[in-house]
């Protein structure tokens, strides 16, 4: 199937199963003065709920930068390196023990010591409002064909597209 039949609600589905395959991404507020650095966090996926939560401690510079809501984005890339995307929307600090328990795994408890009874333990909740997805159906085959055809012709490889997704409410 080609990447240009892919509608937006194909898209979205993707999206949301990739996010949830790879688990771990790279998180960051953006906008902010003086500018940081994304961190990479396990994202756990609602996407009935149009909302991505991350583990976090309330004494973190992330947690502190969006105790009230800031932007964000998420980036995240798929082991194969056919799909990418950067997810947008709001984050901010949204303490939740039902999550916390439902999410809680080995992994999660490796970076939290102190157990999700930690008061200083809290959760970020990402509400997405929008997505930029790259994809690329070249096998390694494809892609040097379309790397060498670029070079001699001068023009960029067609390795696949890239599309903006409309995701739950606006920030």
């Amino acid at each position: 199937m080609s990447t240009r039949a892919h509608d937006q609600a194909e898209l979205e589905k993707r999206l949301w199963k990739e996010i949830g395959k790879a688990r771990y991404g790279m998180l960051g507020v953006v906008g902010c003065v003086p500018a940081h650095h994304f961190q990479p966090m396990a994202a756990f996926c609602e996407p009935e709920n149009d909302q991505i939560w991350f583990f976090s401690r309330n004494d973190t510079d992330l947690a502190g930068m969006v105790e009230q809501g800031a932007d964000a984005m998420f980036m995240i890339q798929a082991k194969d390196q056919d799909f990418q995307a950067c997810v947008h929307g709001r984050l901010a600090q949204r303490p939740d023990r039902a999550r916390m328990d439902r999410y809680w795994n080995a992994v999660v408890s490796a970076w939290c010591p102190e157990g999700k009874d930690d008061a200083r333990m809290t959760l970020l909740r990402l509400d997405v409002s929008d997505a930029q997805v790259w994809l690329s159906e070249a096998n390694p085959l494809a892609f040097a064909f379309q790397i060498g055809k670029a070079n001699l012709t001068h023009r960029e490889p067609n390795l696949g597209e890239s599309r903006v997704l409309d995701i739950g409410t606006p920030t």
